[in-house]
């Protein structure tokens, strides 16, 4: 074990040995009854702890790079901390109804800054894939516009389509552009088609214009990267 490791462990279980002689020393010599106010809700901080550990790891360690893969489960483990610590607290476990989808975006959340600190670039196709699907479960859960699905199940391709293209400008492989058009193309023309078939809400109206805005931005891409082929070939 190094100097390093031995300081972040060591800082560790001094956090937990402070807390239970708080708790099972200090207070009950004051009088305080931990069970009786309260305190034992606080009982979320252990896995908050234990996300932050995950999460501190890569910063520690800046040089090596892999260690950054801490970083996908120590995302989901600090959100998981954090809403337990909220709901205990307040006594609001209803509110996993409309916070569960925070577990699904923290782990795209986790991949992103996992593919940034290891300079990996392909690690952001499933962080764009699950980050998106999170985000739109998140909606869906906070409005309880669940029908929405019967259209919004055109963002899978959408999702995959934007992933291949970030991984596109990265890597500039023509088959990744062609494959991320064909898939976003898809999306969009499958998104007009949904809302040309399936009656929606008012509040929905804003969704008449994802299709259409879809396809120009799609115009726009590849406009820019048939400009810039020939500015790279001249370089060259």
């Amino acid at each position: 074990m190094n100097k390093r490791s031995s300081m972040v462990l060591g800082l560790f279980l001094i956090a937990v040995g402070g807390l239970a002689l708080l708790f099972d020393v200090a207070l009950p010599l004051l009088g305080v009854r931990a069970w009786h106010w309260g305190f034992w809700r606080l009982w979320p901080t252990v896995i908050i702890g234990i996300g932050a550990f995950f999460m501190l790891i890569p910063i520690l360690w800046p040089r090596k790079r892999g260690l950054a893969a801490f970083l996908i489960p120590g995302a989901p483990i600090l959100a998981t901390g954090g809403i337990l610590l909220f709901t205990s607290v307040f006594n609001a476990w209803r509110a996993w109804r409309w916070l569960w989808p925070v577990e699904v975006w923290s782990v795209a959340f986790g991949l992103l800054l996992a593919a940034v600190l290891m300079r990996n670039v392909w690690l952001m196709i499933p962080a764009i894939i699950i980050g998106m699907n999170g985000l739109l479960m998140q909606f869906c859960a906070l409005t309880g516009w669940w029908e929405v699905w019967a259209i919004l199940w055109t963002m899978e391709p959408l999702a995959v389509g934007l992933a291949l293209l970030v991984v596109y400008f990265y890597k500039r492989r023509p088959g990744l552009l062609l494959a991320g058009t064909i898939l976003c193309t898809i999306a969009a023309f499958g998104l007009m088609g949904m809302l040309a078939v399936v009656a929606i809400r008012p509040g929905w109206w804003l969704l008449n214009m994802a299709g259409p805005l879809l396809l120009v931005g799609i115009g726009v891409l590849l406009l820019f990267s048939g400009m810039l082929r020939p500015l790279n070939r001249r370089e060259a």
